[in-house]
């Protein structure tokens, strides 16, 4: 058996979300431009030899064999045809159902660690087409840079954009992404915008006002937050996102969190912090 130091699963935000119409089988058409910070879940890999999967601790409410973990760990056992296995401890740390794509991103740190630490030798296109099985923003935190994304997320195109600070709060309640997108009242004529990365201004996203209604926790937490910093919510909720120029005004702002909710500090990054680990 061999050990490995921890590999990061970054958080992501959705810096926008624009939804630009909906399409025949139901799927949205978008725009939405993804960042990383350096906050992230951590991952511990023991390599076997007896091809045996183990995820610990257990997740409640999600069976061992449904957890993204496990399911990109035998995706890539699949495809490879690798006689190893993982003994595999998950230190987590992101929220779940918050909007900052802690299982998305704990499923490509898997595929991409175990790919290295198995030495099956799969190049990156090919990890991200077997993450997008496993759910749609899997890909970006594959690849590790900074995206836009266009049509239903899955066409991705690098950009550098500002690396700020990041105060993130996490309301005490699970957004449903799946109500969101359903919801009647959800804007989805947003105009499609050429180069959005170059145009912060137009910044702004479609499901935070749907969101906000729906869930006043996140509506009180964004009211709270905006007080500090220009403000916005990632994905479908429910965290909701400051921008800071220094980490220290930051800082000072979650000193001031009300109790009833969590909150951190992390760094935009445009290079994910898995892409960083997989360089050293």
């Amino acid at each position: 058996m061999s050990s490995s130091a921890a590999w990061p699963a970054p958080a992501k935000l959705n810096l926008c979300l624009h939804i630009n119409g909906r399409r025949p089988d139901g799927y949205h058409e978008l725009q939405t431009l993804f960042q990383f910070v350096d906050f992230a879940d951590q991952l511990h890999f023991d390599i076997t030899d007896d091809g045996v999967i183990a995820l610990t601790p257990a997740i409640p409410g999600v069976a061992h064999d449904d957890n993204l973990i496990v399911r990109a760990a035998r995706r890539l056992q699949a495809h490879t045809g690798t006689h190893k296995g993982a003994r595999i401890h998950l230190d987590k740390r992101l929220p779940m159902g918050g909007g900052l794509g802690g299982g998305s991103s704990d499923a490509a740190t898997t595929l991409v660690a175990l790919n290295h630490l198995w030495n099956t030798g799969v190049d990156e296109d090919t990890l991200a087409d077997l993450g997008l099985a496993l759910g749609a923003d899997v890909p970006v935190f594959v690849r590790g840079r900074a995206a836009m994304a266009d049509g239903v997320g899955e066409k991705l195109r690098p950009v550098n954009v500002e690396e700020p600070w990041y105060l993130v709060v996490v309301p005490d309640v699970e957004v449903s992404t799946a109500e969101v997108f359903g919801h009647p009242d959800l804007t989805r004529d947003s105009a499609k915008i050429t180069a959005l990365e170059t145009q912060p201004e137009r910044w702004h996203n479609d499901c935070q006002a749907v969101v906000c209604k729906a869930y006043p926790q996140v509506a009180k937490a964004l009211s709270w937050l905006v007080e500090y910093a220009p403000s916005k919510m990632t994905g479908t909720g429910s965290c909701v996102f400051g921008r800071f120029d220094e980490q220290h005004q930051a800082q000072a702002a979650l000193e001031q969190l009300p109790t009833e909710w969590q909150g951190f500090v992390a760094r935009g990054c445009n290079l994910s912090p898995l892409q960083a680990k997989l360089g050293q």
